[in-house]
């Protein structure tokens, strides 16, 4: 059976550098967890250590857009792929933990909501 592609992170609320800042604690959560394999949490720091080697697929000297943005596909593709391939569980619960939700515990709706309407009064001051 196939994995199911999951994207934890997308919110419709969320800005490009909300997006980024949460992207980043979760890859820093996720490669100080002991559940993750040893041998997945080589993904992220082989695309760190790619990001500052001298070494380049397309070097900047040449083609300068292309160069940058060759280091920025590795560096995505390693985090996106680290994340996809941690297990579902640890992933939600750490996105879980940096949104502070917690699951199944409590459902802000207007149903379940009880509104106390109050007319305002004047409190006298004690002298």
């Amino acid at each position: 059976m196939a994995k199911k592609t999951r994207n934890f992170l997308s919110t419709q609320n969320s800005g490009f550098f909300q997006d980024l800042v949460m992207r980043i604690k979760l890859v820093l959560r996720l490669m100080s967890d002991r559940r993750v394999n040893f041998f997945l949490k080589l993904l992220p720091i082989a695309s760190l250590v790619y990001l500052v080697s001298p070494v380049d697929l397309a070097p900047g000297l040449a083609l300068p857009i292309i160069g940058a943005l060759d280091d920025a596909a590795v560096l995505w593709i390693g985090l996106s792929l680290f994340m996809s391939l941690c297990p579902d569980e640890v992933v939600q619960e750490h996105l879980n933990a940096l949104r502070n939700v917690i699951p199944g515990a409590w459902r802000d709706t207007a149903e379940e909501t009880d509104i106390v309407e109050v007319e305002p009064r004047d409190v006298p001051d004690e002298e």
